[in-house]
């Protein structure tokens, strides 16, 4: 056998390093987002928590409003397949979706019922759903907008028609890569807040309210991936 290299036990030491420093910071995370929020609503005098409930409340409306109406009509027009054919083809990978809150776990089971439940040809699905895990994020784009637009209020920094309309398009590309894991839009939000001038440290804020409405947006994010691969199933089917 090969004596161990002393470069190998260097970078193994730093490894296990970083992993404890990792560690230590995860366990404070909770602490410092409670001082964050502390602070904020000690000198902003306002009721953070009342604020931060209707946010939650306005994403999960939209998201809704997205999964319910948007997505459907765009089956049936472009992909024509009806409402409840739609919602009992995908309904396993939406609860999947919805339990694990991360697109990648729920890929085999959304590559499933496209083959099985909405007919897509396996080679159409095993490319538009795995690319889709990672570039088509709806709910996610939904949510790093309207979660910039409510900091920047909260912030008290005055957006133009310009700085929403950046907002919602660095959202977009933000989205775009995104893990496909649990709070993975948190990694993308940094773009977000720096278009529209926020500081950094008001992530913390979300992370209040943000695991909860994670599962909701994870499950928009499939259902968009799914009726992607049937529309253009669809189309290839007829113009192929």
């Amino acid at each position: 056998m090969p004596e161990k290299h002393p470069l190998f036990d260097t970078i193994r030491g730093l490894n296990q390093g970083i992993n404890t420093l990792v560690a230590g910071i995860i366990k404070l995370a909770p602490f410092a987002v409670f001082a964050i929020v502390f602070q904020f609503s000690h000198q902003g005098d306002n009721d953070l928590f009342g604020q931060l409930f209707s946010f939650a409340a306005l994403v999960f409306a939209l998201t809704m409003v997205h999964g319910v109406i948007v997505l459907p009509l765009i089956a049936r027009v472009a992909g024509g397949i009806g409402f409840i054919a739609l919602f009992r083809a995908i309904s396993a990978p939406l609860a999947m979706a919805f339990a694990t809150s991360s697109s990648a776990a729920t890929l085999p089971v959304s590559m499933q019922a496209a083959k099985e439940e909405l007919k897509v040809t396996p080679s159409t699905a095993s490319m538009v759903l795995p690319l889709g895990a990672v570039m088509n994020m709806d709910g996610t784009a939904l949510f790093e907008g309207i979660a910039a637009v409510f900091l920047a209020q909260l912030f008290g920094i005055d957006l133009s028609t310009t700085g929403i309309v950046m907002i919602f398009i660095m959202a977009m590309v933000s989205s775009v890569g995104a893990p496909g894991m649990p709070s993975g839009s948190m990694s993308g939000m940094q773009l977000v807040l720096l278009a529209a001038g926020i500081p950094l440290e008001a992530i913390a804020i979300l992370l209040i309210i943000e695991r909860p409405l994670d599962t909701f947006r994870t499950a928009v994010n499939v259902q968009g991936d799914l009726i992607g691969a049937t529309v253009i199933d669809k189309w290839q089917k007829r113009f192929g």
